[in-house]
């Protein structure tokens, strides 16, 4: 995997454009930064100032700790009662969505004398996580009697469940719920930061992003919604041919004999399958790239390797890149593409590439494509 830091640097810095330069930017680097490597991300983003970086886990955010000393990381999904002592001691700032979890935070952030900021999820519709928009007046008492001291309501935040559709009337409403609940919470409970947008939100709705805004996908090269800007291209995943073999018609290939040779053909063995995260359900479906060419996938992919039929691109030897995601000479095959043969989404892709694929960090100026 070939991953452009100049790229994704980039790409942030079109959110902040997009949101104006008073909102903070929160990026997302949750999932070992959608897959792409979490310390390499955080050190390319950090000369943007983010406020801060969102994450899913204690565990993320422990390691990112060490990263980074300074600034907030924000747990924005729910954590099991057995993080909140370590999410503690590694000053985190939990997202929360009940109140027994907020008294667990107040008792550990006492028995560590440490002070915890917390954010508080409000749910607007999502329906996974955070306390409901509709009995604010229940639970905002019993939150303002539990921040102060030790514990501070640094912001409050909601999710988005549709940002992403072309013209969504859900973002309003939602929005319109959101800032109810907000504005009947106790004084002092809700922090003084508000964020609402994801990539989708931030360029669709970006004057709802004057608080804060949580980039994620956008920033790694996914187009984050229907009608939006794409970003600049960050992830390129790519193979090399070990064999090339001349076969008669009627030679078959794969596991279970899917494909069959229709004349003779020239089939090109890359040594990358779905042990790497190139799906199997790619098989006899999707497309790569070979020397500017696209070549379809035949067979059923394997574990460490996947066939490419290249009877009409003379010149391919061992060695010779392929590549399954990113540009090669004036083609593309990018995430959506990938995920629309998959039946999926581009953040499910980004993230299903395996640990064994080498993530091979480069600058903008290095043009070379022969990467694993």
């Amino acid at each position: 995997m070939d991953v452009r830091g100049g790229a994704l640097l980039r790409n942030l810095q079109r959110v902040r454009e997009a949101v104006g330069p008073d909102a903070a930017l929160i990026p997302m680097v949750k999932a070992d930064a959608y897959g792409l490597g979490m310390p390499q991300a955080v050190e390319v983003l950090s000369p943007a100032d983010p406020w801060g970086w969102g994450v899913a886990t204690v565990d993320e955010g422990t390691l990112l700790r060490e990263l980074d000393p300074e600034r907030p990381i924000v747990v924005v999904a729910p954590v099991p009662p057995d993080s909140v002592a370590p999410g503690v001691e590694a000053r985190l700032t939990f997202g929360v969505s009940d109140v027994s979890f907020l008294e667990r935070v107040a008792v550990e952030a006492e028995e560590q004398d440490r002070d915890v900021a917390v954010h508080l999820e409000i749910d607007t519709g999502m329906g996974r996580a955070g306390f409901d928009w509709r009995t604010v007046r229940e639970w905002g008492p019993e939150v303002a009697a539990l921040v102060g001291g030790r514990v501070r309501c640094q912001a409050a935040f909601t999710h988005f469940h549709s940002a992403d559709l072309e013209n969504p009337e859900s973002v309003e409403v939602q929005a319109e719920r959101f800032r109810d609940a907000v504005s009947a919470l106790p004084k002092g409970v809700g922090g003084t930061m508000l964020h609402l947008c994801n990539s989708a939100a931030a360029f669709r709705t970006p004057e709802l992003a004057q608080g804060g805004v949580r980039p994620g996908i956008f920033l790694y090269g996914g187009l984050p919604g229907e009608g939006l800007p794409p970003p600049e291209e960050v992830v390129a995943v790519r193979g090399r041919v070990a064999l090339v073999r001349r076969v008669p018609p009627g030679t078959t290939v794969g596991y279970g004999a899917t494909y069959r040779a229709r004349r003779w053909e020239r089939w090109a063995t890359v040594t990358i399958g779905y042990g790497d995260g190139i799906r199997r359900a790619l098989s006899n479906r999707a497309e790569a790239l070979v020397a500017g060419r696209r070549v379809p996938i035949v067979g059923r992919i394997s574990m460490d390797m996947t066939v490419v039929e290249i009877t009409d691109v003379p010149g391919i030897e061992p060695g010779v890149t392929v590549t399954f995601l990113g540009s090669d000479g004036g083609e593309t095959i990018t995430l959506e593409e990938m995920a629309g043969y998959l039946g999926t989404n581009n953040y499910e892709v980004l993230t299903g590439f395996t640990p064994r694929l080498p993530r091979i960090w480069r600058d903008d100026n290095d043009t070379d494509t022969d990467g694993d």
